[in-house]
């Protein structure tokens, strides 16, 4: 899986809206996308259950690794949507940070 980066830029759920997602899913090995999903439920079992937040690390359509810190409130087969409305196509997702 994914290592996470300490020179990803960290963004706003906000700027999302701004962001363009490649139509390939970055991460190529089967495993490590039924990896993702199990974390993307996790993160939204902790974002309902406790208003926790997360370290979402996810690639835009010209490769640059970005990091997004926020609430995750529903996850389905192709997206994440996040607090105040935000969504992220999960086939950008790289892995996720829990604390």
């Amino acid at each position: 899986m994914f290592e996470m980066k300490q020179n990803a830029e960290t963004v706003t759920k906000e700027s999302l809206r701004n962001c363009r997602f490649a139509t390939e899913d970055v991460l190529p090995a089967v495993a490590d996308r039924q990896i993702r999903r199990y974390s993307a439920e996790r993160a939204t079992t902790l974002g309902n259950g406790y208003h926790g937040k997360v370290d979402i690390y996810f690639q835009t359509a010209d490769g640059t690794t970005k990091r997004v810190q926020t609430t995750v409130w529903a996850t389905d087969a192709d997206f994440l949507t996040l607090k105040a409305g935000a969504s992220l196509p999960l086939r950008s997702v790289l892995g996720f940070d829990f604390y």
